[in-house]
């Protein structure tokens, strides 16, 4: 078995920090088996490498590697590219085409950013990983394939997998091993390495002196963030090797080349979860039902009480917080300003009943007023909701679509319907 720096030196990996050592450990120990590999990592971290040591130490490092880009493949096509498609089966299919699947067999696959995977793709993958069959598109023949897959993606497995947006039994198929390789940020000894290495590698390409940092820029330069790891740190090298004039790069001219987001804090990450998160519009609209029903019922509760004891100060004093509820926080009440006082307190007691008052239409006509303040108009419903969380909110459309549990592109077509 080969060592870790061999491994390191034949592959053109820089670096002694232990994490990525245990890393390339891990791969060199898995490589003789046909066991999956789940290689996660931030972007840019060079997680393509290991799949490439694992194929070359395998006994299939005569067959072929294939590397998929997952995330690059469109949805509609991503089929028929792994697994190929029969003459004729969707349009433009005029000839029968191998799928990876098939051409790599007895060789090795790596998927790249394999949590881009459509939901209907992952079940065929999971087919593949445990028995070795697949079925072309437009085809009932199953085939059979010998082929190793090592994965590799930058995403949270477990929030995609509680989000349904990727198998769980996949993911554990697929993570028989997980090999995980550290951000650039947690390898501050080799961040000045690699500098290096990139500096005399594009002196070369590029026939000129190769660029040097001085002691004040070497620590400006373990102090960024890297966010975009590895490949941010080349970047950085390569513009500065073809700017500068100055071979000898200082702290100001390496700041420039630096985005002035980057820094060393850790990255806040925002949490919010209402209790009004819908899912969808229909949610919401079912929640404007359901409030307009309450409403309605306290209404009818508050007219009954009128009707039956006939003072509204009485009325208004007992059901005070049911009026506001309804009417607001107003001053007067809606009673005081439609219904006449004096002429509901002149009712006989012989004559105090529901039907009796509603029959007197003519006279007593604070019923029918009542009944016109509660529309049923959907339209009017959502449209007053929207205006007053983005009231709330000073216009800000995030946190009104937020408070909503809608989208901000929703709420955003929904200000422009109805012109807001």
């Amino acid at each position: 078995m080969e060592s870790v720096q061999v491994i390191k030196q034949r592959f053109g990996i820089i670096g002694n920090t232990p994490v990525l050592n245990r890393a390339i450990e891990k791969a060199i120990q898995v490589a003789p088996t046909d066991i999956s590999v789940l290689v996660t990592g931030e972007s840019g971290v060079g997680k393509e490498s290991i799949p490439k040591i694992i194929h070359q130490l395998s006994h299939r490092k005569h067959g072929k590697y294939i590397a998929v880009n997952c995330g690059a493949i469109p949805e509609g096509t991503i089929d028929s590219e792994l697994f190929g498609h029969e003459k004729g089966s969707f349009t433009g299919a005029t000839q029968t085409r191998e799928g990876y699947f098939e051409v790599a067999d007895g060789g090795t696959i790596f998927l790249d950013e394999v949590g881009e995977l459509p939901l209907t793709t992952q079940v065929r993958l999971l087919r593949v990983l445990e028995n070795g069959e697949f079925i072309k598109v437009g085809s009932s023949k199953v085939q059979k394939t010998d082929v190793r897959i090592v994965a590799a993606t930058n995403a949270n497995m477990f929030e995609a997998i509680k989000k349904e947006q990727f198998r769980e039994d996949l993911y554990y198929r697929l993570s028989t091993v997980d090999i995980h390789l550290p951000p650039l940020r947690e390898r501050q000894e080799d961040i000045h390495l690699l500098f290096r290495k990139f500096a005399s590698d594009f002196a070369l390409k590029y026939k000129m002196p190769t660029i040097k940092l001085t002691d004040d820029a070497i620590q400006v330069l373990l102090k960024h963030r890297w966010s975009g790891n590895i490949r941010q740190l080349r970047n950085v090298a390569e513009q500065i090797s073809v700017l500068e004039q100055n071979r000898t790069i200082s702290a100001e001219t390496l700041k420039d080349y630096l985005p002035t987001s980057g820094s060393n804090l850790p990255a806040i990450i925002k949490h919010t979860k209402s209790d009004t998160d819908f899912s969808s519009e229909r949610e919401i609209l079912y929640k404007v039902l359901f409030d307009m029903k309450s409403d309605l019922n306290d209404l009818k509760k508050l007219t009954m009480e009128l009707m039956k004891k006939g003072n509204t100060k009485d009325v208004e004093k007992e059901h005070q917080g049911l009026i506001q509820k309804i009417y607001g926080s107003n001053d007067e009440t809606v009673y005081e300003e439609e219904v006449d006082d004096t002429e509901v307190l002149s009712i006989p007691e012989h004559q105090d009943t529901s039907q009796e008052i509603l029959n007197k239409s003519d006279k007593y006509h604070f019923a029918e007023e009542i009944e016109e303040e509660e529309t049923l108009s959907l339209h009017d419903k959502e449209l007053e909701l929207i205006k007053k969380s983005l009231e709330r909110h000073s216009g800000k459309r995030k946190l009104a679509a937020e408070e909503l549990g809608i989208s901000e592109r929703t709420l955003y077509r929904k200000i422009k319907q109805f012109d807001l």
